[in-house]
């Protein structure tokens, strides 16, 4: 195990000192554990470094807010080591952090597997409510949910002794840097970007595959130049568990075959010796897919944006995309010019103002709300409060304090439609 600080993670070596390199990326509440069973043979040709999320298998508690922050951190770890190109394969985050480093620096990344991976991870809403989640019940709720997210029922049933290493990595991984990667995955998104990838790709996917399935793996496929698609039977989400073998020799293939020569000799790493050619199996893409899974949005020249744009990019972030499509659609020619005002002036010009933080704003905006009896606006407010990283106690807290200096009753009705809320948000799904 390594010495980490808050720049670089916690990392382990398996492979000779003088083999190419190999980066393995583990899957959110997972450890490099989740690589064990591929080791054995990839260490044989390959120098592999796995490495943990902060807070995951015990590596310090010190949260990465941002797939890119992630990223960074891994980069300053193999500089440490002295590594400069590298194959990279990553399952679910880790394929998320293997993609942004394709596209921040492709002269690293030789090489690179995405598995359970996607250019974008579900919706903002349901990664922020997994905040919500665990910061008022702890971990338990998404380790009891890792049998059914994570495996196929018959290898659950089958091998009930690894599911139950599952839950406990789950169940020990640090609350806060968890909810810090359900932030930075809220906010990825690189669907637009896709087309910009150059190094080799395979795109590997467990056909039962519930969280990041096969959909998801063609949409990768359709926007990276080149890439192949290889869908691995009997598999859910942690496919390099679940069915090692054939994960193993899925990489072994792609790795041997498809390594980008260094644009220069001064890496000091040189390509793997090609075997005899193997063609890989690669699953056609479905001429039936929508368009937006088959043609990548062109990149536009990155502008600042108007106030109405920031405005509606912190309104989506602040009170979740389920809500505003819901009063976006339901404004009518009559109200359009109010909503527009209202994402201008609020949430583009007072809301991303740097003198308050989001989570004072979320005070100051319950106790306004509360005061004013506006219980409707209090309900939304009280959601984003929670998303935005107050717990239930403090917006207690907040509500007390109204009704000490605002009145009785108007903290009496806001306790009710806030508790209500909070209920709501922090009970576990299913």
């Amino acid at each position: 195990m390594s010495e980490t600080t808050a720049n670089t993670l916690q990392y382990r070596v398996d492979g000779p000192e003088d083999a190419p390199v190999l980066v393995l990326g583990p899957s959110l509440a997972t450890t490099w554990h989740m690589w064990d069973r591929q080791i054995p043979e990839l260490a044989g040709s390959w120098r592999v470094v796995r490495f943990d999320l902060p807070g995951h298998g015990g590596a310090p508690a010190q949260p990465a807010h941002s797939i890119a922050e992630h990223g960074d951190r891994l980069i300053a770890t193999l500089d440490g080591l002295g590594v400069q190109r590298f194959g990279y394969a990553g399952c679910s985050i880790g394929g998320a952090i293997g993609a942004d480093l394709a596209l921040r620096h492709p002269h690293r990344v030789a090489s690179l597997a995405l598995v359970a991976a996607s250019p974008r991870f579900g919706t903002a809403d349901e990664f922020r409510q997994r905040g919500v989640i665990v910061r008022a019940n702890g971990m338990d709720p998404m380790a009891r949910s890792v049998p059914e997210r994570w495996f196929t029922a018959a290898y659950a049933a089958a091998q009930p002794a690894i599911v139950e290493w599952a839950v406990q990595m789950v169940r020990t991984t640090d609350p806060a840097c968890y909810i810090a990667a359900c932030e930075a995955l809220a906010a990825f998104d690189i669907r637009a970007e896709l087309g910009r990838i150059t190094a080799p790709t395979l795109a590997l996917v467990g056909a039962e595959d519930r969280v990041t399935g096969p959909g998801e793996a063609r949409t990768l496929v359709a926007g990276i130049p080149g890439a192949g698609l290889a869908v691995v039977p009997g598999a859910s989400h942690l496919a390099p568990v679940e069915q090692p073998a054939a994960v193993t020799d899925l990489l072994v293939r792609h790795f041997s075959t498809a390594w980008q020569a260094a644009p220069d000799s001064t890496t000091g790493l040189t390509a793997i010796p090609t075997p005899p050619a193997v063609p890989l199996p690669v699953a056609p893409v479905a001429p039936e897919a929508p368009a937006d899974e088959v043609a990548p949005a062109p990149v536009e020249p990155a502008v600042t944006p108007d106030a109405y744009e920031l405005g509606m990019k912190i309104r989506r972030e602040v009170l979740g995309d389920a809500l505003v499509d819901a009063e976006t659609a339901a404004a009518d020619a009559f109200s359009t010019d109010f909503d527009e005002l209202t994402t201008r002036h609020a949430w583009g010009e007072v809301w991303a103002r740097d003198g308050l933080d989001r989570r004072t704003r979320a005070a100051v905006a319950l106790a306004a709300l509360a005061t004013g009896g506006h219980l409707d606006d209090l309900a939304a407010h009280t959601r984003a409060a929670l998303r935005a990283g107050l717990t239930p106690d403090e917006i207690k807290e907040v509500l007390l304090q109204t009704g000490v200096y605002c009145g009785v009753p108007a903290a009496n009705a806001a306790f009710r439609v806030a508790g209500a809320v909070i209920r709501e948000e922090t009970t576990p799904r299913g």
